[in-house]
């Protein structure tokens, strides 16, 4: 499907020039980000109604429920996440939650988000905030959504009212979650149809380029991303349609990693079909990834907004691989990329617990397992990778001697053929992420 929307929309983007990069911002107010990520919609449970509350409820997907309830559980959570020594949490501001209908501003849905915002400040986490993961109010969907050009003015103005509410909050913020697949989830559910593809891709880079601009005007010092979904052997084309379009008004690279490949490994094909869990990660590819983007950027610096492992329903993976082995050959990648000279700043994991994967609870990528559709109680129950993750905050990364559990692949080809031909050796140098 990705594929689909990249070819509808390449005329529109080869048409369109390449914009100069931005001045990377100056401070930050850390040196490595830690953290964990989720999503509004995913998460929250008691649902609004929106785009995606509506494609649930036609029976085409599993019951939504109320996921893995954030919206009452968000204390546990945030004190979870706390206890792992993250210091960095994204969430999501639902734009259908607080705007149910034009005009109407719901008081208990912003200080929802208010005291997940104090909560996480009070935790000694930065707050990462995304205003736009993929779902608007239904009013919204019954004026063509992401096909009218009114769109772009009543999000912007739902952003400036949470930017103006959080300003000086030394928040994180990503203006659009993966622009792209966004477009193709449209797709799926039938928002949009092919022919539109171009004119909703022009009105998300619109879009962010003026949430960029509002919310510099309310906090000067503030760091702004849209992240983008690394497509391992597209990527260099995908990026036509969004990122190179935004990139004079970009603080830092944003990037979503999951899937690799090679030569010896094109499972990623399975990831077309859902069916994540079986794709044979490769955890070498973050390295490729973040090393393009650096050549592409230098100026600007790399984050790692998303990167997790998913497993069938959260039963053992049928490699063997496991969730807490995923995670430290990982972070031994990011470890070997800041040696290298690159710039990476952040790494979140995707996801703290298991949510609503867009239509289904099967994949799950938790730390925490959650399950939804047989237990009741919603209770978290810690996987591997939660004392792992632990290990590797308070050490910066993978002990000296670390052996990598996932081989690289034989002749990458994440960023053709760079990856291939100038490999990164395993036994390279590495250095502490703090």
């Amino acid at each position: 499907m990705i594929l689909r929307v990249l070819a509808v929309a390449a005329l529109v983007a080869l048409l369109l020039p390449a914009s100069g990069g931005a001045a990377a911002a100056e401070s930050w107010p850390r040196s490595f980000y830690w953290g964990v990520a989720s999503s509004g919609y995913q998460s929250e449970g008691s649902a609004p109604d929106s785009n995606w509350s509506r494609y649930a409820g036609t029976g085409e997907t599993d019951p939504y429920r109320d996921s893995a309830d954030f919206l009452h559980r968000y204390p546990e959570d945030i004190r979870l996440a706390k206890e792992m020594g993250v210091n960095t949490f994204r969430f999501s501001v639902e734009w259908a939650r607080v705007q149910p209908k034009p005009g109407v501003w719901d008081a208990a849905g912003l200080a929802f988000y208010d005291d997940v915002l104090r909560q996480v400040k009070a935790a000694g986490m930065t707050p990462m905030i995304t205003l736009n993961h993929w779902v608007h109010p239904g009013w919204v969907a019954d004026r063509g959504g992401w096909t009218a050009d009114e769109t772009v003015t009543d999000w912007l103005a739902f952003a400036e009212l949470i930017v103006q509410r959080y300003q000086g909050s030394n928040a994180l913020w990503v203006t659009i979650n993966e622009p792209l697949v966004f477009v193709e989830r449209e797709l799926k559910i039938g928002a949009i149809g092919p022919l539109e593809v171009p004119g909703m891709l022009s009105r998300l880079v619109s879009a962010h380029r003026q949430a960029y601009d509002l919310i510099h005007r309310a906090d000067p010092a503030a760091k702004v991303t849209s992240n983008q979904a690394f497509l391992s052997g597209f990527n260099g084309f995908s990026d036509l349609f969004f990122l190179n379009r935004v990139q004079d008004k970009l603080d830092f690279i944003g990037l979503d990693y999951y899937y690799g490949l090679s030569l010896d490994n094109f499972t990623i094909i399975d990831a077309a079909t859902a069916q994540f869990w079986k794709v044979k990660l490769q955890p070498e590819g973050i390295y490729y990834a973040l090393r393009s983007y650096a050549k592409q950027f230098p100026e600007l610096p790399l984050y790692v907004v998303e990167n997790g492992m998913p497993t069938d329903n959260g039963k053992p993976r049928e490699d063997g691989y496991t969730r807490a082995q995923s995670l430290r050959d990982t972070v031994f990648w990011l470890q070997r990329a800041k040696a290298d000279g690159i710039n990476v700043i952040g790494y979140n994991y995707w996801s703290l617990a298991d949510n609503y994967e867009w239509g289904s609870y099967r994949p799950r990528f938790g730390l925490y397992t959650v399950d939804v559709l047989t237990d009741p109680t919603l209770t978290r129950r810690p996987t591997d990778a939660v004392p792992a993750y632990r290990e590797l905050i308070t050490a910066g990364g993978v002990p000296d001697g670390y052996r990598l559990v996932a081989p690289p692949g034989f002749c990458s080809l994440v960023t053709p053929l760079d990856s291939c031909l100038d490999p990164a050796p395993p036994a390279g140098p590495r250095v502490p992420l703090r």
